[in-house]
Order: C-alpha cells, then sequence, then structure tokens
C-alpha cells in the first residue's frame, strides 16, 4: 500500500478502536466503522490489528488486575 492508503487504514482503524472504547466493546455500535476498516486495510492487516487489540486489552488487564489463574489451569 502506498503511504496515503496506510494513513487511510490506520485512521480508520483508530476511529474502529475509539468507538469501541466508547460503547465498551458493543461492536454492534461500530458496524459503520468496522465496514470502512475493513475496506480500507488489507485483509492480513484487519487480522493483525484484531489480534494486536486482543493483545493490548489482556495486557493492560494484567497490569491492573494481576495474573488470576482459573481452576482448570493447574489440572491436567
Amino acid at each position: 500500500p502506498t503511504m496515503e492508503e496506510r494513513k487511510a487504514c490506520w485512521g480508520a482503524r483508530d476511529e474502529f478502536w475509539q468507538c469501541l472504547d466508547r460503547h465498551d466493546d458493543n461492536a454492534g455500535k461500530c458496524e459503520k466503522l468496522r465496514a470502512a476498516f475493513e475496506s480500507l486495510c488489507p485483509a492480513l492487516w484487519v487480522k493483525h490489528f484484531d489480534r494486536r487489540r486482543d493483545f493490548l486489552k489482556y495486557k493492560k488487564k494484567l497490569e491492573t488486575e494481576g495474573y488470576q489463574p482459573t481452576e482448570a489451569a493447574g489440572k491436567s
């Protein structure tokens, strides 16, 4: 992608993520922004950014709440 296409993609991603943050990750309220994000970014990038958001949210949760093992974690 050209520099302009990358900027458009990142802008659409940022708008979509901000919408999710405002609506407690309710994707239904951000459908139009999601569609714009998917149309402006290569599919592989969308997949990467989705995983990155999940990782960043998980990391933030670990930093604020600490590690909380599930009951099944120690049983094998």
